[in-house]
């Protein structure tokens, strides 16, 4: 589905855009990948590592809709993962994480709708499931973005769905850096929020190749949500370093002390396809498209969280997980 097909992606320099770059490249035969970000220096390194002639680098913020309009013209597919995305950065500075992650959602939309693109798949998050905190609130509202305006897209081919899944391993800023980080420089602890704290967990390549199976099979207005094991913090600190001791300094404002990706009202709408879920859209066409030839229903009450699910990681696991990072 993707050979042959121009590929525009936003926040392109960040981690899993540097990680969808190499899997299209080596594994499909894109016409263009097309990266955009606002991040000079990024890119860049990027174009150096990524020597191919099938790369574009476009300098631009998903705030600005006319060079959006611009950038995006004679693409296919937009996977769109620009975002603001650390928690304490978004409850600091709570409108430019909306201008980012709203208002950009929004953006993306209309230039998708008016460069005629086929499909837009938005990278969502836990965290804007059951929002406690701005970043996950502004993603809530981004998905809805996206899925609404399946709506509006009238007789045009474009169509929108969201992925939406947990902590990404290897991703800057995540847990797992901040661990090896503090490891490589000779740290006698290592900090934990709260022992009980769980968190879904996946790694940059299983995100890839699940965001790109969702292109292929959407229908437009899905939110995907892959099946991906748990994970205690404390045991991801003991897996690391399992002589040090830990340093507790307390949950971090608008922390959770588990992530649901799928609520009980959720779940009403909730099909499971057995490596995945799907929560449907409500929207006038979807019964022509109900998966229920390949899925069935989650049971009534049904909830996904980190806390209460029956898939976890081994220290083993965690090992080999964080032995990708540091490769």
């Amino acid at each position: 589905m993707l050979d042959g097909k121009t590929i525009f992606i936003t926040g392109g320099s960040g981690s899993f855009g540097h990680a969808l770059v190499g899997y299209l490249l080596a594994s499909r035969k894109p016409k263009k990948v097309i990266v955009y970000s606002r991040d000079e220096h990024k890119q860049v390194m990027m174009a150096r590592r990524y020597d191919d002639p099938r790369m574009r680098f476009y300098i631009g913020d998903v705030r600005d809709l006319s060079r959006l309009q611009m950038a995006m013209r004679e693409t296919d597919i937009v996977v769109h993962a620009a975002a603001l995305k650390h928690v304490p950065v978004a409850e600091y500075n709570p409108m430019e994480c909306i201008h980012t992650n709203v208002i950009g959602a929004d953006n993306v939309v209309r230039a998708a709708l008016d460069c005629g693109v086929e499909k837009v798949i938005a990278l969502s998050t836990d965290k804007a499931c059951s929002p406690l905190n701005l970043y996950g609130a502004s993603k809530l509202i981004s998905d809805k973005i996206f899925v609404a305006s399946n709506n509006i897209a009238g007789s045009r081919r474009t169509r929108f769905a969201v992925v939406r899944y947990g902590n990404v391993v290897g991703s800057r800023g995540s847990v797992v850096n901040v661990f090896m980080e503090r490891l490589a420089s000779g740290a006698t602890s290592l900090p934990i929020t709260d022992e009980r704290m769980t968190r879904f967990w996946i790694t940059l390549r299983q995100g890839v190749e699940f965001v790109i199976s969702c292109l292929e099979t959407m229908h437009g207005g899905e939110l995907f949500v892959p099946k991906i094991p748990s994970m205690r913090v404390v045991d991801l600190a003991r897996a690391l370093a399992p002589n040090l001791p830990f340093q507790h300094i307390g949950i971090r404002p608008g922390e959770k002390l588990h992530e649901v990706m799928i609520t009980a009202d959720d779940a009403r709408e909730c099909i499971d396809l057995g490596d995945r879920f799907i929560v449907k859209p409500q929207l006038p066409f979807w019964d022509l498209h109900s998966y229920s030839d390949v899925g069935k229903a989650v049971p009534e009450n049904f909830s996904y969280s980190s806390d209460a699910n029956d898939m976890w990681l081994t220290d083993d696991d965690l090992r080999a997980m964080t032995h990708d990072v540091e490769a």
